[in-house]
């Protein structure tokens, strides 16, 4: 009796330790960005439905956003469609795009919605087409200073959240694919999915906003030294931009959105380590890099 009672007091000094945080985040909206090795590893995947379905049961409304780059590439390769790129970016033909449309939507949101739904009728899948939830229009890249067209790749213009936050309301896990359609000319287009998971942040006034990468945050001098900025203010993120690596720069970017368009926080954190978004939510220390608004005052 008395070794059940010794082995069982650490997980109930885990749980205590989450109270403070359960209180905190109660009824709040979080929006997680789905993405780097987390997709494609088969037992991060599992950790990552868990620790959403975790949020949802403690309270939380979590909504989940994601893309889809190495199972593009690997559907890609299977039907032997080349790839061009212009300025670093993908090349989306109207072709590929029907290709970029069904691995979205037909292979990596459904995958994801069956793992959640493992644990009750919870996770409900769309795209950024349903009810308009996101409008985009055509995005040129930029190479020397000319204008380059890289085909229906958009950048966000409108978020219309009402679908999303009627499925909240009942209790659902909404899983977005990051596809727009435009207003403009009425086509599809492939949308970065750090910044669509911004942009819906800020429109459902979330709480915060989680972006899953494959580096444990943002480091304050690499590759000098691997030391992790635990916080920073909005400014001093936009400092640091220019500086970044160019993989990081959509994530960072959209952190910075958020806490500026009415997110408390905006977190970057290791994709690669199980249960992270649980480590960062609900105990003292937390991990990755945590963007806070400007306070008060400052310009």
């Amino acid at each position: 009796m008395s070794t059940r009672k010794h082995t069982a007091l650490p997980k109930a000094r885990t749980l205590i330790e989450a109270l403070p945080w359960l209180t905190r985040h109660n009824g709040k909206t979080v929006v997680i960005k789905f993405g780097g090795n987390a997709m494609v590893d088969e037992e991060l995947k599992a950790a990552f439905a868990q620790d959403v379905v975790f949020l949802r049961q403690a309270g939380l409304r979590p909504v989940v956003v994601h893309g889809g780059g190495p199972q593009i590439t690997a559907q890609f390769d299977r039907l032997g469609l080349v790839t061009e790129f212009k300025a670093g970016l993908r090349v989306t033909t109207p072709e590929a795009m029907d290709v970029v449309r069904m691995v979205l939507a037909g292979q990596v949101q459904r995958e994801l919605v069956g793992l959640l739904n493992q644990h009750g009728p919870l996770a409900v899948g769309l795209t950024g087409e349903d009810a308009h939830t996101m409008s985009a229009t055509k995005r040129y890249a930029e190479l020397d200073g000319e204008r380059v067209d890289i085909g229906r790749v958009g950048q966000i213009t409108r978020i219309d959240a009402g679908a999303v936050q009627a499925l909240l309301d009942d209790g659902r896990i909404p899983v977005i694919s990051s596809i727009a359609r435009s207003e403009d000319d009425g086509h599809v287009y492939n949308v970065n999915a750090d910044t669509a998971a911004a942009a819906l942040a800020a429109a459902l006034g979330a709480e915060t906003l989680m972006v899953l990468t494959d580096v444990e945050g943002l480091y304050a001098d690499w590759p000098s030294s691997d030391d992790v900025i635990s916080q920073l203010t909005a400014r001093e993120l936009e400092k640091l931009l220019p500086e970044l690596a160019s993989g990081m720069v959509p994530k960072m970017e959209g952190c910075l959105y958020a806490v500026r368009n009415g997110v408390n926080t905006a977190r970057v954190i290791d994709g690669r380590v199980q249960h992270s978004i649980l480590l960062e939510i609900f105990t003292d220390e937390g991990i990755g890099t945590m963007v806070v608004p400007d306070e008060e005052g400052t310009a």
